[in-house]
């Protein structure tokens, strides 16, 4: 049995094909959990909704009590402490992170970036040593076989690689950045553009979006259960 970990971060409530003014990113990322339930319905789905209920930011009691060692750590320092604690948690338990990730002016949504720096954390998802020789900063979660989903909407369209708005699209690059720094470096993914705009290259995209979802949904979860159930050995006689 795997973990799936399910976030979603866009401010809007409901999914765009199922209310007026709804979140294409709820849409894909409901989308893609529901087809991984229909494939593997005896995986556990963890689910917190980041735009409804977002982490507070990280403050200066925060950061000291993160950087004290935890046998010395004061009770306020425990309290300060422990919406973190539950979402590394959960992070930890978790073998596929899927994330509805909308655009807010070309970076992630407040609350994941709340999010990030909550999970972010020395001694529990990277390591830090300043007599180290070399780099003194280490993933702990390398070779956890993690994997990352992150299913977006845009605005405009050409925030792809290569296309002529990439250059202004700091939330998969971001995003990226920071989960391989704790070592989970497997990521995919899919957005919707042409929000703004709600015409029928909307509707392409929101289509094109969909099949992308449900191959991808399709390709993890076999390569989940291959992994997991490896094919039997070959005897020869």
């Amino acid at each position: 049995m795997s973990t799936v970990l399910h976030l979603d971060a866009s401010a809007r409530p409901g999914r765009s094909d199922q209310r007026p003014h709804g979140s294409h990113t709820r849409r894909l990322s409901a989308r893609f959990v529901d087809r991984w339930r229909a494939l593997r319905p005896q995986d556990e789905v963890i689910y917190r909704d980041l735009g409804a209920e977002p982490p507070p930011p990280v403050t200066g009691d925060w950061i000291h009590a993160a950087f004290t060692p935890a046998e010395r750590r004061q009770p306020w320092m425990h309290q300060a402490l422990a919406l973190s604690d539950q979402l590394v948690d959960e992070l930890l338990r978790a073998d596929l992170i899927v994330v509805g990730l909308p655009m807010y002016n070309f970076g992630p949504p407040a609350g994941f970036k709340a999010y990030i720096d909550n999970i972010v954390r020395v001694g529990r998802t990277f390591g830090f040593d300043r007599q180290r020789t070399g780099d003194p900063y280490w993933p702990l979660l390398a070779g956890a076989g993690k994997r990352l989903v992150l299913l977006g909407s845009r605005g405009d369209h050409g925030y792809g690689p290569g296309q002529r708005l990439a250059s202004m699209n700091h939330v998969e690059p971001s995003v990226r950045t920071a989960f391989a720094y704790i070592g989970i470096t497997e990521v995919h993914g899919t957005a919707v553009e042409y929000d703004e705009f709600g015409d029928h290259r909307l509707q392409q995209s929101l289509l094109a979006a969909e099949a992308r979802v449900d191959a991808l949904a399709g390709q993890l979860a076999g390569a989940t259960a291959a992994a997991v159930n490896p094919p039997a050995a070959e005897t020869v006689v």
